[in-house]
């Protein structure tokens, strides 16, 4: 059971209460023993305080010797926090307020009613490609109108993704969690009056608002898992609220075939099943929008990491959602993630649009075995997603995880497209769950990717922009395979993705690795505190090597080098 709010975290000691999140430093204390509890327990983790306020008679009289510049007015009211040389201690400042950190029980319950909900829209997504010539059959339409019931999905995502992130950014996580969870419960709903063969356009519509929904979902994952995770489980939460999406593809290439089987000589009967599935979708999203309602909290008490800390104590005018928007398209290495991500996300939903007419193409009948392949590839695709996630949060070699799944998900797409025709449906199975192994695991690879290279700018803004991109690939790639495979077969248009999937191995190598996020929470457990808002990063980084450079005995004159450090601080402050 999650606590309250006012129970979550870990008590802080007597005399001593928390003020607005942050923990008093009493002046008497060694900065190096207050700590509070975190999120690896009573001693890992703890922020220990190394650091004074820069215009304090302590600070003054450290490092460096020469005469000091006078701090900017907006650089007063940051708390700052210089770094020292290992194992120098700084006394602390009476009153000087550091942030505590500390991981709430809630976010469990968030993580699961957000990975629910979502597995219900990922469902919906794919009910109906799944089992489209049923589909096309008792609604008297072509296999081009069921496969819009699934393109409608990313159609709407791009040009809705930037408001939904603006949303996300400015009026928080809980109300792009409740619009995403609503649309998707109303959607369902509105399919069920849907079930006549002449009303295709009330399951258009409804799959429409279904599509709206997802909008509101798709760029949560690492947003969720920043605000509400530390830094040792931030990968692997992203990872989860990815499997819950990739779970609802699994169902929906499940429990379709089984709910509505071809009985196409019987539409009466046929009707009836489609209800059935419909009015069941309908009563657990409508489950899942009530625990919405009820359960799912903008953020936590305290924030679970520095990296978080650091930017809920930045002032809300300093945010602005265009410069956010113009400075990752600035990022050169966002960018070549952009279009890999987009690449290979594009592929994975291609191919699943198309999977039903790709595999009864050489085995005729198999309807439901076509589902259980699909199922395979993304339950292959979910423990991949989970190992993925655990590695990253061991190792953090985003790049070169990244760049090894990226290889293997071409490799994995090879084999599939060239035995195929082989006339043993269970090396399809099997070829299928290597590929959805590796493909489906580098989604929670590149969210992840994109925080680290991108911080501190939004994670939602990232992960729309990501998602944008999957759209528009995906979009272009159902529409260039499908006429492939109807035109020349399944293996020309797999071709044309492993083209495609190629192309985006050379550009994800090209990628630089800089984790900004993570070398931020790595300074703040090492003792070497950062604790800098998102607008004066670049500034601190500047400081940071000048303040080196100024306190090493080997260099000539520490005055020298402190007035040069203010000249280039002041002229990266104004280009950057």
């Amino acid at each position: 059971m999650a606590l309250p709010d006012d129970e979550e975290g870990t008590t802080v000691a007597n005399g001593h209460p928390p003020a607005n999140g942050y923990l008093p430093v009493p002046g008497d204390a060694p900065a190096g023993k207050v700590s509070a509890e975190t999120q690896n327990g009573p001693k890992a983790g703890c922020l220990a305080l190394n650091g004074v306020s820069r215009d304090s008679p302590k600070a003054a009289s450290g490092a460096l010797d020469g005469p000091k510049t006078p701090l900017a007015p907006e650089e007063e009211t940051q708390a700052r926090l210089l770094p020292k040389d290992p194992g120098e201690e700084t006394p602390a400042v009476e009153g000087t307020l550091v942030p505590r950190t500390a991981l709430s029980a809630r976010r469990f319950l968030v993580l699961l009613i957000f990975s629910l909900y979502s597995l219900v829209n990922a469902f919906q997504w794919i009910q109906y490609s799944i089992i489209s010539n049923v589909f096309e059959s008792f609604y008297n339409v072509s296999s081009l109108h069921i496969d819009w019931l699934s393109m409608v999905y990313m159609l709407a995502y791009v040009p809705l993704i930037f408001p939904a992130t603006w949303l996300l950014d400015t009026r928080g996580l809980r109300l792009t969690a409740l619009l995403g969870s609503g649309l998707n419960c109303l959607g369902a709903w509105i399919k069920c009056g849907s079930v006549q063969q002449h009303l295709f356009w009330v399951t258009m519509l409804g799959q429409c608002l279904c599509s709206v929904a997802q909008v509101f979902i798709l760029g949560l994952p690492s947003h969720i898992a920043s605000v509400w995770f530390g830094p040792k489980e931030v990968s692997t939460a992203c990872a989860t609220a990815v499997l819950g999406n990739q779970l609802g593809t699994a169902v929906g290439f499940l429990l379709p075939p089984v709910l509505v089987p071809n009985t196409q000589n019987n539409t009466q009967l046929l009707a009836c099943n489609i209800s059935t599935m419909f009015y069941g979708t309908s009563a657990v999203a409508t489950l899942l929008f009530i625990l919405t309602v009820i359960a799912f909290k903008e953020k936590p008490q305290y924030p679970p990491s520095q990296a978080q800390a650091v930017l809920q104590d930045s002032p809300p005018g300093e945010y602005s959602y265009v410069k956010s928007i113009r400075n990752l398209f600035k990022n050169i290495p966002f960018v070549l993630l952009l279009i890999t991500y987009g690449i290979m996300t594009g592929a994975f939903y291609s191919v699943s649009t198309l999977l039903n007419q790709i595999i009864l193409t050489y085995y005729e009948g198999e309807e439901v075995n076509a589902g259980r392949i699909g199922l395979t590839l993304v339950l292959a695709g979910m423990v991949g997603s989970i190992l993925c996630g655990l590695w990253l949060d061991y190792t953090k070699t985003y790049k070169h995880t990244t760049l090894t799944v990226y290889i293997l998900s071409f490799v994995g797409m090879v084999i599939f497209t060239f035995t195929l025709n082989l006339g043993h449906i269970i090396i399809v199975f099997v070829t299928g769950g290597l590929l959805g192994f590796f493909m489906t695991g580098y989604l929670p690879l590149g969210f992840e990717f994109a925080v680290e290279i991108t911080y501190p700018e939004s994670e939602g803004t990232s992960s729309g922009l990501l998602n944008a991109a999957a759209q528009i690939f995906g979009i272009l790639f159902t529409l260039a395979q499908g006429k492939l495979t109807s035109d020349y077969g399944p293996r020309t248009g797999n071709v044309f993705l492993c083209v495609w999937m190629f192309v985006g191995i050379i550009l994800t190598a090209l990628i630089k690795s800089d984790l900004k996020r993570h070398n931020i929470n790595k300074g703040i457990t090492n003792g070497d505190i950062k604790a800098v808002s998102s607008e004066y990063f670049y500034d601190y980084t500047i400081e940071k090597c000048v303040h080196r450079v100024s306190i090493n005995p080997s260099t000539p004159s520490p005055v020298f080098f402190h007035s040069c450090g203010s000249v280039i601080m002041a002229y990266a402050r104004y280009v950057l």
